[in-house]
């Protein structure tokens, strides 16, 4: 009967602070994709000089920002959604 009651009250304590692990989640997120825009500037020229790249630097450089906007995305979303949950 014990053991029931614990894992009872594990899982309330795990359910409380769910959504603020998901927040903090949702920031790092979002600040990764900010840090992959301001990257992208800095990075391109070094990715220019490698020549076997050279044909494909517009797909290298859509590439980045789009994981960039994917990360800032996914971020804001799990922001939104958590906020209302606190």
């Amino acid at each position: 009967m014990n053991s029931e009651k614990s894992k009872d009250t594990q899982k309330d304590t795990d359910g409380k602070h769910k959504p603020m692990i998901h927040l903090i989640y949702g920031i790092a997120l979002t600040l990764a994709g900010i840090g992959v825009f301001y990257r992208i500037p800095q990075v391109m020229p070094r990715i220019e000089q490698m020549h076997q790249f050279s044909s494909v630097m517009g797909f290298i450089r859509f590439s980045f920002y789009l994981v960039g906007v994917l990360l800032i995305g996914g971020g804001l979303k799990k922001i939104y959604e958590n906020y209302k949950k606190l």
